[in-house]
């Protein structure tokens, strides 16, 4: 049976409790189309331009606490990003994952050391891959700038994961969404799973004003197959995607397109 998910796409803005409230109302939208999970952008907490360490609170803290509560009174899954205290003074992008029978998160592994923005200043790598299992899928987790690494993709595909989720706050400037579009399709085609990406909404086409230098988000936010075909997709501003990911649609792809099997891991350039 597909699993049935939605990509909430927002703008969050400097405000955690603000934020909270806006998760609240669109995880009960995507309760009431009958998703399974939900899933938010990175930055969810508080957007980029903020000052990070202030805000960032432990996975027990109040913030993830109320989103445990969200999920449970919406009875679905909640995906959503944060920012937690890190050992060296910096703090972890961190997605939260929790609802009926989930309970894990990811911190970002790649940092955005990249287009004159430096995320390694204040925010401390992750190291670890993590999947979690909803409704019989294996689902992996990966966070924005990650989509520039195909291995950890791959790494999900090894895992046993059929679908990656990938909330972020893309950076906006030329050319980037023909990169973001690019590169969400070719970590679906590569690793042949499906790929959720959710990003933050475009904050004017919000009727919001973005920090200058921030990755604020540009939207178009899309569900790929693992053929790499986009089947839903938002424009700029804020919206809700509904899809539904067939597992049994992996298992054919890779019949076909054997990239995992045909791999010679052991062969160096």
């Amino acid at each position: 049976m597909p699993l049935r998910i939605a990509l909430s796409q927002i703008t969050t803005g400097p405000d955690p409790a603000s934020n909270l409230a806006l998760l609240r109302r669109e995880a009960q939208r995507a309760a009431e189309a009958g998703a399974r999970l939900v899933a938010f952008p990175e930055a969810a907490m508080a957007c980029f331009g903020t000052r990070l360490g202030p805000v960032a609170e432990p996975l027990d803290g109040p913030w993830a606490t109320e989103v445990r509560q969200i999920a449970k009174d919406a009875g679905l899954v909640v995906v959503a990003g944060m920012f937690t205290p890190a050992p060296d003074g910096r703090v972890t992008n961190t997605l939260l994952a929790t609802g009926p029978g989930v309970e894990t998160s990811y911190d970002k592994i790649h940092l955005y050391d990249a287009f004159g923005f430096a995320e390694s200043k204040t925010v401390a790598p992750g190291s670890e891959v993590v999947t979690f299992d909803l409704d019989g899928v294996r689902i992996g987790l990966a966070t924005c700038y990650d989509v520039r690494f195909p291995e950890l993709f791959r790494a999900h595909a090894d895992a046993g994961a059929v679908l990656s989720l990938l909330p972020a706050s893309w950076g906006a400037g030329p050319g980037k969404r023909e990169q973001w579009e690019l590169l969400t399709r070719a970590r679906a085609l590569d690793a042949t799973v499906w790929l959720a990406a959710v990003g933050q909404a475009d904050p004017e086409a919000s009727g919001l004003t973005a920090a200058t230098s921030a990755p604020t988000g540009i939207g178009h936010s899309a569900l790929i197959g693992p053929d790499g075909t986009v089947r839903e997709r938002l424009d700029a501003g804020p919206g809700l995607l509904v899809g539904e990911v067939d597992t049994e649609e992996v298992t054919a792809v890779r019949r076909t397109v054997s990239v995992l099997a045909n791999r010679r891991l052991g062969v160096q350039p």
